[in-house]
């Protein structure tokens, strides 16, 4: 008998891989967490139906979102990540002995514990003396914060359930209030492909376009996220991701499978669809 798992990326589009086993399968009071393990690309972590990352592929999106506002100010010391309980960004952050802080934002403990147990491969630097778990509403959470931040990176899940409230501008507003003045945030941007996807990376856009001085959009290709295209958003105080990025980069030696500072450039050449979406949105 062959198992095999399905995410629907639409009502007529879906996205399957093949099942070795499954591993894990829990509830959450905000969600499913399954774990399983696949053919193609290694371990799995779905929430709510959705996969979150794979073995084969999460060095993309961790990479993306961490590196690229990590080079244009290489003196960020103090960061605030929202969400990430896979503990991918941490893994990257901690790659940087410059940063002095990282707090650490998750609504689902459950998240941790799993990623923990199931994901030593992201899961890896939690004990890092540097990091701090606080487990609570991350819009709660930064809304208390003033002038403390050099960078915050929402690593959220999708605009329904636990992380929908990480898409609205009040909490745009907040992190801004939270950054110091030449702070970044960098957020998961969703892909532009399919239509609601894309209505949601409009409206994400709007809100923080209308927050930020700066609010720029750059892209990867995930294989396993629908359509392959994704998007991060890019907002800061005053930087520019690529007037200001940091000659000093290479320099550190970081090993790194996807990011690179020619890459860091191109990124944020979009197609032309993508620019319509933006410019309408």
């Amino acid at each position: 008998m062959e198992l095999w798992f399905t995410e629907y990326h639409t009502k007529d589009s879906r996205f399957s891989m093949k099942i070795k086993k499954p591993v894990a399968s829990l509830e959450s009071e905000f969600q499913r967490i399954d774990v399983f393990d696949s053919y193609d690309f290694g371990r799995v972590l779905v929430i709510d139906g959705f996969v979150m990352l794979t073995e084969r592929d999460e060095f993309i999106y961790h990479e993306m979102i961490t590196h690229v506002p990590m080079a244009v100010n290489p003196e960020i010391k103090d960061v605030l990540v929202i969400g990430a309980g896979d503990g991918g960004v941490v893994r990257e952050l901690t790659r940087y002995n410059s940063i002095k802080r990282i707090d650490m934002v998750e609504i689902d403990k459950l998240v941790v514990d799993v990623c923990k147990e199931y994901m030593p491969q992201t899961a890896c630097k939690f004990d890092d003396p540097r990091v701090n778990l606080f487990f609570e509403d991350g819009l709660k959470f930064v809304a208390k914060k003033d002038n403390v931040y050099d960078l915050i990176i929402v690593d959220s899940t999708d605009p329904i359930g636990p992380g929908e409230s990480l898409f609205t501008k009040e909490f745009y507003e907040n992190c801004f209030k939270a950054l110091k003045s030449s702070g970044i945030m960098v957020n998961q941007h969703e892909s532009p492909y399919y239509p609601e996807d894309a209505l949601a990376m409009q409206n994400a856009h709007r809100r923080i376009r209308s927050t930020f001085p700066i609010s720029l959009v750059y892209q990867a290709h995930i294989p396993t996220y629908p359509s392959g295209h994704f998007l991060f958003g890019f907002a800061s105080k005053g930087l520019d991701p690529i007037a200001d990025l940091s000659t000093s980069w290479d320099s550190l030696g970081l090993e790194t499978k996807y990011y690179n500072t020619d890459l860091h450039k191109g990124c944020f050449a979009l197609p032309n669809y993508v620019k319509e979406l933006l410019k309408n949105a």
